[in-house]
């Protein structure tokens, strides 16, 4: 159907949600998403103002959250790009919420897919915008094309938007892959191929993502035909040394039933995870039958990439790698999982407590110092409950000023006050709907703030800054703070029926010092890093021991700062107490004197920062990168081992200019 007036459009909505005109496309499932849209959502099918797009701080901030999924999945747009850029289309990448992490558009086209909406750090969410490709991908978590006037507001009715989901290895879903065009053919025929190469380039995403994630296990790949293995597998098993298997692709889950439920490698294949070890060591194709139906799957198998960090002995990590029970856990529990399993029985407890509460509307407040991972453990519970793939807000009250607070967490409608935008904005706790809150150190929240915040718990509804009309919100609420709120309450700054409406499960997180399992933080934070740093590292026996007993003041956050700065300065494959900065250095071997081991420099790229303070060894890397690839962003990232969000970031980090713009 042809673009149609704001009119015809909204007739036509209304007409299909009522039963009177037929749906769009034959489709219950857009009709679904428009009566969602229409009755749930009160968005106006008239509209024709575009999305929302994030400002470049708060991009900035998811970007950086999904810097695996964008490394993995660039060179996949750029070639998805190449073979549709001839018919005017554009590439988006979304995170699990619908937000524009990553886009391929043509340059001289860019203006017109802006005011399209297609841009860069566009909000998608079926809630904000009705029904688009992203959001049918977000809701459904299947692919399909909306073409022209199957959107459900006006604003989109030009467009054709074909859209898959992209899943992490574990299952759940953390992005969506589209490909828009502002002009097509009315026919939605028209979008068969295009639909079609969505769909495979968001499973090519997805197998590089899984690699990425399971460089530290053994990596089945493996193909019906012997003739396909090495050049497109389609099943990817991951297993751990003891052949638990860690993980699958999508292909594996469907064609091998088995790998559904907790297993052993020598439950799936008449074969043991021994042999397969030896596999790995002859590059060889073997041919494997599957127990359950006796099929032959042809197979090579990768040695883990980047083994377990640590040089000593942790009697604790052959228990819990020879358990299918654990492997079972951590599929449902994702990284909660491993606060169950900490050796410490405060973190074990709290992360009990945690799992039998959430879910229950019962608020969970996290106390503990800073920098003890309040915000890590919030996010894990999360995670591991039934809103996993629903919003995780985090709003930390007491860096937002005190005049913007109200705004930010509440919303304003439109016109609330002077330089508000026009349309109004939707605040952090309406944009928690359905998903959780997290409050970031409640005990900073003004005391009139508190009221309001009191009335959201109660009553489940919020309204904006200068509305007339509450909105009802289901969340759940996770809050964190440093400080004693019990005195807080004695002493009047805090309010006393707010404590006890949000202290319905405390939590108190002990301080990194005081662990029982500070070894164990200290090795899953260097492996972290490690992996980071891009080359395989070891860390040194007698270091891990002066860190453990190292007081830490500043808790888990500054022991991640030391082993990132540590990985970063080594030059050789064990990190040691010289690698470490000198201040912290001396703390931990009071009676040395120490110079940092600094890798060698290359005497033309001069000191390490210029006269604006720039690290100049990394100024001249990404330079000679840039230069050797005629400055096209996509070649250089690839060659520096970066997404190319980041390389645009260190880019405008280090001031770099490219000649065509000097």
């Amino acid at each position: 159907m042809p673009y149609v007036s704001q009119t015809q459009h909204i007739d036509r909505v209304r007409g299909a949600i009522e039963g009177r005109l037929p749906a769009p496309a034959d489709s219950p499932r857009l009709v679904s998403s428009w009566q969602r849209s229409f009755e749930q959502y009160r968005l106006d099918p008239g509209a024709v103002i575009g999305p929302r797009v994030l400002t470049s701080a708060e991009l900035r901030e998811v970007q950086g959250k999904e810097e695996a999924f964008l490394r993995a999945s660039g060179q996949c747009l750029t070639r998805l790009h190449d073979m549709i850029r001839v018919a005017d289309y554009c590439v988006m990448l979304t995170d699990a919420h619908g937000v524009t992490i990553d886009y391929r558009i043509d340059r001289e086209r860019r203006g017109d897919f802006k005011h399209a909406g297609l841009y860069i750090g566009s909000c998608w969410s079926e809630r904000e915008e009705g029904t688009c490709g992203v959001a049918s991908v977000l809701t459904d978590l299947a692919p399909i094309t909306v073409h022209k006037t199957d959107h459900f507001r006006a604003a989109f009715t030009t467009l054709t938007c074909s859209a898959a989901p992209i899943f992490a290895p574990g299952g759940e879903m953390i992005g969506v892959l589209d490909a828009s065009a502002v002009q097509s053919p009315d026919n939605r025929d028209s979008q068969r191929l295009v639909f079609q190469l969505v769909r495979q380039s968001a499973g090519l995403i997805e197998d590089g993502y899984f690699l990425n994630q399971t460089t530290q296990h053994w990596v089945l790949f493996g193909h019906a035909s012997r003739n396909f293995v090495e050049a497109q597998p389609e099943v990817l098993i991951a297993f751990d040394e003891c052949g638990n298997l860690v993980a699958a692709n999508r292909k594996a889950r469907e064609c091998i039933p088995a790998l559904n439920g907790p297993r052993h490698i020598d439950e799936v294949f008449d074969t043991t995870g021994s042999h397969l070890h030896d596999v790995a060591r002859t590059d060889a194709i073997v041919g494997l039958r599957l127990r359950a139906t006796g099929a032959m799957l042809y197979a090579r198998v990768r040695a883990p990439l980047k083994r377990a960090s640590r040089t000593y002995a942790n009697p604790r990590e052959s228990e819990a790698g020879s358990s299918q029970a654990t492997a079972q856990n951590d599929r449902q529990l994702g990284a909660l999982g491993r606060f169950l399993r900490s050796a410490d029985p405060r973190i074990a407890h709290n992360a009990s407590v945690a799992l039998r509460v959430m879910g229950k509307r019962l608020p969970i407040l996290i106390l503990g110092e800073t920098g003890v991972g309040k915000e890590v453990f919030a996010h894990a519970v999360h995670d591991s409950g039934a809103r996993r793939g629903r919003p995780f807000i985090a709003v930390n009250c007491g860096a937002i000023p005190e005049s913007l607070i109200e705004s930010e967490l509440f919303g304003y409608a439109p016109g609330a006050f002077t330089g508000a935008r026009s349309r109004g904005a939707r605040g952090k706790i309406a944009q928690a709907h359905t998903g959780t809150l997290f409050l970031d150190e409640i005990g900073d929240m003004p005391l009139n703030l508190q009221t309001r915040l009191l009335r959201v718990l109660a009553e489940g509804e919020v309204l904006p800054l200068g509305g007339d009309a509450p909105v009802r919100v289901d969340i759940d609420v996770i809050c964190a703070t440093h400080r004693d709120l019990a005195q807080m309450v004695a002493d009047g700054s805090f309010r006393e029926d707010l404590y006890y409406r949000l202290s319905g499960a405390s939590l108190p997180m002990p301080p990194l010092r005081e662990r029982a399992d500070i070894r164990d933080v200290i090795d899953v934070v260097f492996d972290e890093e490690a992996q980071m740093a891009g080359h395989v590292l070891t860390l040194d026996a007698d270091l891990a021991e002066r860190l453990a007993r190292f007081a830490w003041p500043g808790n888990i956050r500054q022991l991640r700062n030391v082993l990132r700065y540590a990985c970063a300065i080594c030059d050789g494959a064990r990190v040691e107490l010289r690698h470490v900065a000198p201040d912290i250095a001396a703390l931990l071997d009071p009676g040395a004197s120490h110079n940092p081991a600094l890798p060698r420099i290359n005497p033309r790229v001069g000191p390490r920062t210029d006269s604006q303070g720039n690290p100049a060894e990394e100024r001249a890397r990404i330079i000679d990168a840039l230069t050797r690839h005629q400055w096209r962003p996509n070649a250089a990232a690839q060659a520096l081992g970066m997404s190319r969000a980041t390389l645009y970031r260190r880019i405008a980090a280090l001031g770099i200019v490219g000649p065509h713009r000097r």
